[in-house]
């Protein structure tokens, strides 16, 4: 499940193009100031699954999808921003993750040039849920986007939520 998961990511962000106009309009109705903000640095492969992940969540939870959550879903991976990384790199970045393990992405964090942007780009979460509570989000989103590569048992969302929100992103 994982691989077509990747597969799909890597071969949808050849596609540079953000979102349609529509979706535009309709994150602005949901995102605070500080989170449009952080929303609009994402590469526009990256904004298109945002809103896919967002719209998947809404119809799951119907009115539970309130505007945090929504935001969470939109957000979840600010965090890879930190790392300006491009396709490639990020498919590097993840095959890294995969054979040397997460623990030694904070010590790449140290490093220079690639490795830390390697670093950075494995450490998304904790970063773009920093980069959230610097912008003010809501507890829940940043909590989220904290949370989503953990395992279930440590989560800490609402359990409808936290399904709902990790079923939608598909990972």
């Amino acid at each position: 499940m994982r691989l077509g998961h990747l597969t799909k990511r890597f071969f949808g962000s050849l596609w540079p193009k953000g979102p349609s106009r529509g979706s535009e309009e309709w994150v602005r109705s949901v995102l605070r100031d500080g989170e449009l903000k952080l929303w609009q640095r994402m590469s526009g492969a990256d904004r298109r699954h945002a809103v896919g992940v967002a719209r998947d969540v809404e119809r799951r939870l119907g009115h539970q999808a309130t505007k945090p959550v929504l935001a969470a879903a939109l957000l979840h991976d600010v965090g890879k921003v930190a790392a300006g990384l491009g396709t490639y790199g990020r498919v590097i970045a993840t095959v890294a993750g995969l054979a040397a393990g997460h623990t030694m992405a904070e010590a790449w964090t140290q490093k220079k040039g690639f490795t830390r942007k390697v670093g950075l780009y494995l450490r998304h979460p904790i970063l773009g849920a920093d980069m959230l509570a610097i912008a003010n989000s809501d507890p829940l989103t940043v909590t989220w986007a904290r949370e989503h590569h953990l395992a279930e048992e440590e989560w800490t969302l609402p359990t409808e939520v936290a399904h709902a929100l990790k079923a939608a992103d598909d990972d």
